[in-house]
């Protein structure tokens, strides 16, 4: 693989005052959603929360407990407080731990309202929620996607200036792939250039490098395998990760030397549906609508039944979160927004077309945060 490495980006990271100011527009949101407050396990709201990532992925407690009105509080083990306490946001934040062989929910209620419903992340151990239950039996709950799903959607500054970033080093990566051969190679050896190109890139964190050639294209989540692709192979590449904690998304469909006039007019379509669907993007737009306008497009063309998944996801410390852009999402468009834009065809047994671009809602409209060219390309 040929090609230089640009100079590495570099974002200041976020200090303490950024994450309460994250931690206290999260609990005032809660009260407005007529929430006691939330409850936030490890995982990316944590992460995104107060800057504190746990190492273990373990059974032990570890809660922060948002309320407006109240202090933020980290509930954690006692051996994992040292770690805790060098978090980012641990400034803005007080916490409380807890040794083994005492009753972690005992210590955590003291933080709750007898009486009041929580919001809690969605990926909280089913033993923690029913731990909180049977402690305060007066409590209730709601997931926070449920309860808060512009919680993370609404990207300031800062997070856009990463999501570019990780959306550049996307686009210089399939520039670099389509340098190397296809032909006479397996689908997980594209991938693996994939994969390293990322992190040349800057990826510290690669999430997925789908490679899906010929009749593998018409899978939309098709892992790459041992199939080898052939000459006449359309190859649809979706690819991304994390850089700088924040997510890169991108999809092309190559093909392996010239396409037929059926694959290039499903590739055309495809690319009109998506710019279909960008140009819907603007304030206060409805999340459907971006569906309806990419969707319409592709029934009209007689490929809708071939369009088997919604048009795109919310991105930022995940690849993928709400919002989503699909029809009955009625969620209004807010600058500072970013998901992907990504529709499809995929024709069972023959092949597959996805062209998709990480989207940014602007005051006035959209701003693509992928700039590669999006026609179908020709690779060997």
């Amino acid at each position: 693989m040929t090609g230089s490495t640009p100079t590495p980006f570099a974002p200041a990271p976020f200090t303490a005052a950024d994450y309460k100011a994250r931690m206290d527009r999260a609990a005032a949101s809660a009260a407005d959603a007529g929430l006691a407050g939330l409850l936030v396990a490890p995982g990316p709201d944590l992460a995104w929360l107060t800057g504190y990532r746990p190492t273990a992925d373990t059974e032990r407690l570890t809660v922060l407990v948002l309320a407006a009105g109240q202090e933020p509080t980290l509930v954690v083990p006692t051996l994992e407080a040292p770690d805790a306490a060098l978090a980012a946001g641990a400034g803005a934040l007080s916490l409380r731990d807890w040794t083994d062989g005492k009753d972690p929910y005992a210590a955590t209620a003291p933080l709750l309202d007898v009486d009041g419903r929580f919001g809690i992340s969605d990926n909280s151990w089913a033993m923690h929620l029913l731990g909180f239950q049977k402690e305060l039996p007066g409590t209730s709950y709601v997931s926070l996607t449920e309860a808060l799903p512009m919680l993370r959607a609404v990207k300031d500054a800062a997070e856009l200036e990463r999501l570019t970033a990780a959306g550049a080093a996307a686009d210089s990566t399939y520039e670099e792939i389509k340098k190397v051969p296809f032909a006479g190679r397996k689908e997980s050896d594209v991938a693996a250039d994939l994969a390293d190109l990322l992190r040349r890139f800057g990826h510290s964190q690669v999430d997925f490098t789908v490679v899906g050639s010929g009749p593998n294209g018409a899978n939309p989540h098709h892992e790459a395998g041992e199939r080898v692709i052939e000459n006449g192979d359309m190859v649809v590449l979706d690819f991304g990760g994390l850089l700088h904690g924040y997510g890169s998304d991108t999809s092309r469909t190559v093909h392996v030397g010239e396409p037929g006039a059926e694959e290039q007019r499903v590739h055309d379509i495809v690319r009109e549906a998506q710019e279909a669907g960008c140009r819907a993007v603007r304030p206060g737009a409805a999340c459907q609508d971006v569906d309806r306008a990419a969707r319409a497009v592709i029934t009209d063309a007689g490929y809708g039944e071939y369009f088997i998944h919604r048009t795109g996801h919310g991105i930022g410390v995940t690849t993928h979160e709400p919002p989503y852009m699909i029809e009955g999402e009625e969620l209004p468009l807010v600058p500072g927004m970013c998901f992907s834009v990504e529709p499809g065809i995929y024709l069972p047994g023959r092949f597959g077309v996805r062209i998709e671009d990480i989207v940014t809602v602007t005051e006035d409209g959209v701003r693509r945060l992928n700039s590669t060219p999006r026609e179908l390309a020709v690779v060997n």
